[in-house]
């Protein structure tokens, strides 16, 4: 494609020379894009999969700090013997102190470590979502049981939290699909232009038997060019936006956001994508230039 033998000057088109950029800008985005949908696909996929199945019991520490810990033994035992006895609750393991202040340490930091802080105890619960487990009876037999006892079923937060991130990943296919449609436009508008000013020369080339297909290919080949150009150009720039993305989420240290890191297979995406838009951009200029043609006398 490129190094067949060129009859029309495109090289010398000074409106082409935008064009590059112009991609590079376009492909800069989708890769932004397209990163960001698979990180949304990713922390809903490991999310699901870690928090779906699992209910948490809070048993609150006693108001009065004069009171033995064995109350709190006594209640958590409540606890799991209601647990035990509940249809479709496969296992429910108490978590250890320590545990529980790691679970508050990216919140309240070196306070969470103070010994007078009073803590709840835990209880994590596996269950078998398939056997239907009825989180709000659960809920009230436990505070018959065990007073101030509640049951946080994480899949009522995740199911929202599903639904505003299946939200941000439309709005990122918007983008996409924005940005596809601006790059057609785009070579549409440089290669009638081309046309218009190369009219001479491709009557010409009429003239001496050359075949709507060839001067086709022609402009074809341009676009793609162009468009190899402008993408690797907006590859480059996108690469260390990515990178730092990823280090400033990294330094935040909050457990909630997702992790920014790509696996092999979605850094492959993301370096074929510019060849995708290099693509596009050759097949609308063929299209624009054979259409173009067959109207012409």
């Amino acid at each position: 494609m490129f190094f067949r033998r060129i009859d029309i000057a495109l090289d010398q088109d000074a409106h082409a020379r935008f064009l590059p950029l112009l991609i590079a800008f376009m492909v800069y985005l989708a890769i932004l894009a397209v990163a960001g949908i698979m990180v949304l696909n990713h922390s809903i996929e490991r999310w699901d999969k870690g928090i779906s199945g699992t209910l948490t019991v809070q048993i609150p520490p006693p108001q009065d700090s004069a009171i033995n810990s064995d109350a709190t033994t006594s209640a958590v035992n409540d606890a799991l013997r209601v647990l035990s006895n509940t249809p479709g609750v496969l296992n429910a393991e108490v978590l250890a102190e320590d545990e529980t202040l790691e679970l508050l340490r990216p919140w309240l930091g070196e306070l969470a470590g103070q010994a007078d802080l009073p803590l709840p105890r835990l209880i994590d619960v596996a269950i078998d979502r398939e056997s239907g487990v009825d989180t709000q009876a659960l809920s009230r037999q436990l505070s018959v049981s065990v007073p101030g006892a509640s049951v946080d079923d994480h899949r009522v937060w995740l199911d929202r939290l599903v639904r505003l991130l299946k939200t941000v990943e439309l709005i990122a296919l918007g983008v996409v699909a924005v940005i596809g449609f601006v790059t057609i436009g785009t070579v549409i508008f440089t290669t009638r232009t081309g046309l218009a000013l190369h009219s001479e020369a491709i009557q010409v080339l009429h003239l001496i038997g050359a075949h709507d297909n060839y001067i086709a290919r022609q402009f074809a080949g341009r676009a793609l060019w162009l468009g190899l150009k402008g993408g690797l150009v907006g590859l480059i720039f996108c690469v260390p936006t990515l990178l730092a993305i990823g280090y400033l989420a990294e330094r935040m240290q909050i457990e909630a956001i997702p992790n920014i890191s790509l696996g092999v297979p979605q850094m492959v995406a993301i370096i074929v994508l510019p060849l995708i838009v290099a693509g596009i951009a050759m097949v609308t200029a063929r299209v624009t230039v054979l259409r173009t043609l067959a109207r012409m006398p």
